[in-house]
């Protein structure tokens, strides 16, 4: 719900606030281009101002709940209310707060929340809190008997007053919080397609980093339905970064693959992973990226225990992030769900062809090393240098 004549979304963030002024500033200036580039590229008009603490989008009342659902997708946002704009004086604010329960408040208990930007106003917030509940009051009380309740209110009218304006809004809608893509440098982003690394992906983005997605074709242990998942996640990853680009990066393993399969039973899934690692390296050093991500959870797959991921990280000498480390897997299946990769990360896929019959979940670095291919680091790197670059804007 909306107040008559909202035209403006108020866009707040959280870890920003506590980085100095100059980071900050660098920080909205970044958050202010990335609302800009998901309203453009969801069709929705409105303008994006920078305002210390609290940027703007000015908009219509028409789009004015798309355009706070767009900005409210942009990471480093905790939330954004489409709001109403009037002067920051208390005549004005009472006379909006009238005409908005006039206009959305037909019953059930009230309350007005009232909050200024600092101390220089000719009236406290619990004055213009009081002096607004009376406002709305009076709007509606011959056409029912209100009820106030302060602590669980129905409906709650909010007022925010900032040097320039005053906004009234009733909700705000959740954002994902973290920091504004683009304020920290790149990272490599191991996508298999399944539930996991779409949402590590995901995570790792919300934190600022700007992902070179890769995918490692698994050629006959793999297919189509294997590979298009992958894509399909990462087009969804892509909507919510429309201003980066993020081809994904497949990576032709086959025959590594085929080779692991023929020649190790037990090991050959930890020898895959120390593999696609390399290759994820040899990605990050074209692309200048600092790091490798990954959809890792520490128990939930036999080549994810503690001993097992003491094995295959070392392979690179590139930090490995596993934002989903301690994670449950029904929390990343939810998140999965509520950012859109959840569909296309259960196509059927036969990469369990590859699994061998006994898992190993207790592996020894020498001699996982002594049993896989010599020149697993070389055939990363010639597989690279073979990779296809697919569109998924």
């Amino acid at each position: 719900m909306e107040p008559p004549g909202a035209a403006t979304v108020v866009v707040r963030y959280g870890d920003m606030s506590t980085k100095s002024s100059r980071v900050r500033r660098d920080m909205e200036h970044q958050l202010v281009e990335n609302i800009d580039a998901l309203l453009t590229d969801r069709g929705i008009p409105g303008d994006v101002e920078r305002h210390s603490t609290r940027p703007l989008v000015r908009t219509t009342s028409e789009a004015v709940r798309d355009a706070a659902e767009a900005a409210a997708d942009a990471f480093g946002v905790v939330s954004t209310s489409p709001a109403r704009s009037v002067p920051p004086e208390k005549d004005a604010i009472l006379n909006a707060l009238a005409e908005t329960a006039d206009a959305c408040y037909d019953g059930g208990s009230f309350a007005v929340n009232a909050r200024r930007s600092g101390t220089d106003y000719p009236f406290t917030s619990e004055e213009l809190g009081e002096d607004g509940g009376q406002a709305v009051w009076d709007a509606v009380e011959h056409e029912f008997e209100p009820a106030v309740d302060l602590e669980d209110p129905d409906v709650c009218f909010n007022v925010e007053v900032r040097e320039d304006e005053a906004f009234l809004f009733f909700e705000k809608v959740s954002g994902p919080g973290g920091l504004p893509l683009g304020s920290q440098r790149p990272v490599v982003a191991l996508v298999s397609g399944g539930i996991d690394s779409p949402v590590a992906t995901y995570e790792i983005m919300r934190k600022g980093c700007p992902v070179v997605p890769v995918y490692v074709d698994l050629g006959e242990y793999g297919g189509q339905d294997h590979r298009a998942r992958a894509v399909e996640t990462v087009r969804t990853l892509q909507g919510y970064a429309p201003n980066f680009e993020m081809p994904l990066r497949v990576v032709p393993g086959g025959d590594t693959v085929s080779l692991l399969a023929d020649e190790l039973e037990q090991g050959r899934m930890l020898a895959f992973r120390r593999f696609c690692l390399l290759v994820a390296e040899a990605v990050a050093l074209e692309e200048d990226a600092r790091g490798i991500v990954t959809g890792e959870s520490i128990g939930q797959k036999s080549s994810q225990t503690a001993q097992n991921l003491s094995v295959t990280s070392p392979v690179t000498d590139l930090p490995v992030y596993r934002p989903l480390l301690t994670t449950d897997k029904n929390v990343i299946t939810e998140r999965a769900k509520e950012i859109g990769t959840f569909h296309d990360s259960t196509i059927p896929a036969g990469c369990n062809r590859f699994a061998p019959g006994q898992a190993e979940t207790n592996a020894h670095r020498d001699r996982l090393t002594e049993a896989e291919p010599d020149d697993l680091r070389d055939r990363a790197r010639e597989a690279v240098d073979d990779l296809e670059l697919v569109d998924t804007t």
